[in-house]
Order: structure tokens, then C-alpha cells, then sequence
């Protein structure tokens, strides 16, 4: 048996294009274009690639795309005097800090400045708890996009034995919440687990997001298994040149799923494909209108 491979790359261009129609129908009928505002402090080159491609991505939907680079030398005061001026700015609808932040800022404090209404990467602590007690939030994308991906495979979550190696607040405990809300009987696992392998076996649907190169091995996996690989890790190969490979050993892992994501190409396309959901969904909730059909 080979897994049949989960094409997030195609799946998140196709949100996309459901995002750009909600774009178009949302300006004609009601006035209103969603805006995003990122903020980049610094030049990590990873962070760089990352706001570029959602700064594409929000032009390509129709949506305004506030792009603030900052240098590496920013003040905690100055930063949060920005999110201030976006917080009150009627054309932003979205906004994002892109992390990691210099070390001079405290990373915590400028999440919880932002207007959890704009909140669009889900980590401010409203947003949270909306999260974790079932009532309507902003859902961190990651997590999003890997129930996404999942519904591609399964009609239906619900009943199905869910396993998440990993309890991060980005991606472990939300996508376990989210998990729930399906009606998945959920077991969270993390580096202290004990049979760790054999949790995994359990799993009808596993979520690997612990960050470890290739630690989730082909015989931890039960045969027909879905799996979602969040993890995204630069290896060195023998040659001395450099791979992305994910959490999840992909080629052993394929011989013994029923479905998987492929690392690059699953669940990283549709981090930024949700990222343009949720401005969407937050400019529809912040003109009191219904909420939009992506």
C-alpha cells in the first residue's frame, strides 16, 4: 500500500480563489476590502520569505496588504505604538506580528496589545480562551489549515481517534481544540510522553507538530492512518547541501499511511491560504456583517 499524497499546495490554491470571490463580493455589496498589516522587525532571512509570500498572497485575494519593516534595533515602546496606530486604523482588519521578534522586545506583549478582533494569527489570550471554551475566535492558521487538510480525507472528524505529538501554543494545544470541536477523541503527546510510539499506533489521524527532523518513524504509524505533518526542518544530506524534511519519516511513513502530507507542499501553503481566511473573517465581524463562506 502507498499513502495517497495530500496536496496542500493545490488545496490552499483553490481557498485562495474562494478568498479572492468573498474579496470581490464584499467590496461590491458592501463597500468594504479586507486590509492585512504585517509587521517584520529585523532581517531573519526566514521571516523575510514568509512575509513576502503573505504579502503576495493578499494582493493576489484583492485584499490591502500594509507591509511595516522595522529594523532589528526597534523599542518595545516603538512596536507597541504601532500596533496602536493599526489597532485604530479602520482599513486594517488583520494584523500580524511576525515572529521570532529581537530580543529586546518582549514577543508577549506586543500579541497581547493587538485588538483580538484583528487578531488574525489567533495567539492573543481572548482569542484563546474563546478557542478552548467552543465559543467563535480567530484560530491560529496553522492549526486551521490542518483540519482543512484532514476534511480532504475524512467526510467527518467526528469519532475518529486523534493523536497530536506536540502541545505548542501555535500549533499543539489549538489544533487539539479544534480537534474537539469535530467531536475527535483527542490525545495530546508531547517529548515526555512515555511509549510514545505506541500512543501514535492508536491514532486514526495523527498531527506530528513537535519539531524534530524525521522522529515520527513508518512503525509508530497504524496502517490507513491520515497523517498531517506540520513540521518543517532544514537537514543537512551527505553531500553537505541542505532538504527540508518534516516531523514525520515521509518514506516510511508512505508505505503505511492511508493519507499524508507531503513536506514541503502539505501544510505550509495552507498557512498563508488561512491567514487570508481569517482577514477575511475578521472584516466581515468587525463591519457586522454574516460571516463569509470560506
Amino acid at each position: 500500500m502507498t499513502a495517497r499524497i495530500i496536496d496542500g499546495k493545490a488545496i490552499a490554491a483553490d481557498l485562495r480563489v474562494k478568498v479572492a470571490g468573498e474579496v470581490r463580493r464584499l467590496a461590491k455589496q458592501h463597500g468594504v476590502t479586507p486590509g492585512l498589516a504585517v509587521v517584520l522587525a529585523g532581517n531573519n532571512p526566514a521571516s523575510e520569505s514568509y512575509v513576502g509570500s503573505k504579502a503576495k498572497a493578499t494582493l493576489e485575494t484583492g485584499m490591502r496588504s500594509f507591509d511595516h519593516r522595522l529594523p532589528d534595533t526597534v523599542s518595545q515602546d516603538e512596536l507597541l505604538a504601532l500596533v496602536g496606530r493599526l489597532n485604530a486604523d479602520p482599513e486594517v482588519h488583520g494584523i500580524l506580528v511576525q515572529l521570532p521578534l529581537p530580543p529586546q522586545v518582549d514577543a508577549q506583549a506586543v500579541l497581547n496589545a493587538i485588538d483580538p478582533a484583528k487578531d488574525v494569527d489567533g495567539f492573543h489570550p481572548v482569542n484563546a480562551g474563546r478557542l478552548a471554551t467552543g465559543l467563535n475566535a480567530l484560530t491560529p492558521c496553522t492549526p486551521l489549515g490542518c483540519i482543512m487538510l484532514a476534511k480532504t480525507v475524512h467526510d467527518s472528524l467526528a469519532g475518529l481517534e486523534a493523536v497530536v505529538v506536540g502541545r505548542s501554543n501555535i500549533v499543539g494545544k489549538p489544533v487539539a481544540q479544534l480537534l474537539l470541536a469535530e467531536n475527535a477523541t483527542v490525545t495530546v503527546t508531547h517529548s515526555r510522553t512515555r511509549d510514545l510510539p505506541d500512543m501514535c499506533r492508536r491514532a486514526d489521524l495523527l498531527i506530528a507538530a513537535i519539531g524534530r527532523p524525521e522522529m515520527v518513524r513508518g512503525d509508530w504509524i497504524k496502517p490507513g492512518a491520515t497523517v498531517i505533518d506540520v513540521g518543517i526542518n532544514r537537514v543537512q544530506t551527505a553531500g553537505g547541501k541542505s532538504r527540508l524534511v518534516g516531523d514525520v519519516a515521509f518514506a516510511e511513513a508512505v508505505a503505511v499511511a492511508g493519507a499524508i502530507t507531503p513536506v514541503p507542499g502539505g501544510v505550509g501553503p495552507m498557512t498563508i491560504a488561512c491567514l487570508m481566511v481569517n482577514t477575511v473573517r475578521a472584516a466581515c465581524a468587525i463591519a457586522g456583517l454574516p460571516k463569509p463562506s470560506v
